[in-house]
């Protein structure tokens, strides 16, 4: 991911090291949330199969709650007087997520990756709420655990799909 340290003056009476800390946590978690967002969309246009209007709505839906998501960390970085990183290359730069393949099409491979990518961005939530309490940043910590839990409800609604 492409590092940045210039941060903004600003009135927040977070130490200026724990802000850079948060920034950085932000700028990571914001470059998966936005590869997950495009890797929904991925699945979302190239579903096929038996559950094929189910699982297109269903990505685009998740999809949409995950911009929700970028949206928030962005603002979060830029809160704290720090830069967001936030285009397509940062992204790709950035991510914890692996390349989605771009031969994907039957409906229960496109569930199984999306539940795969779904798993890892929980993961990633889970650990940035553990960094920002060591951090003693309860700001950005509640801001990752709301996102957490909406992922585990995705990556519940999206396992379903696979599960007898």
């Amino acid at each position: 991911m492409v590092a940045t340290n210039l941060m903004v003056p600003t009135r927040n009476d977070l130490a200026e090291d724990i802000r850079h800390k948060m920034v950085d946590l932000c700028n990571r978690n914001l470059a998966t949330a936005l590869d997950l967002y495009s890797q929904l969309k991925q699945a979302h246009w190239n579903v096929k199969g038996m559950q094929f209007i189910q699982l297109h709505e269903l990505f685009d839906k998740v999809a949409g709650e995950v911009l929700e998501d970028v949206d928030m960390i962005a603002e979060r970085a830029t809160a704290l007087g720090g830069t967001a990183l936030g285009t397509a290359r940062m992204a790709a730069a950035g991510s914890a997520l692996p390349e989605y393949p771009a031969e994907a099409h039957g409906s229960k491979q496109h569930v199984e990756l999306v539940a795969d990518r779904l798993a890892a961005y929980g993961k990633a939530l889970r650990d940035a709420i553990h960094t920002a309490e060591a951090a003693r940043d309860q700001d950005t910590q509640d801001m990752f655990t709301q996102i957490s839990r909406e992922a585990d409800k995705n990556l519940w609604f999206v396992e379903a799909h696979l599960q007898a």
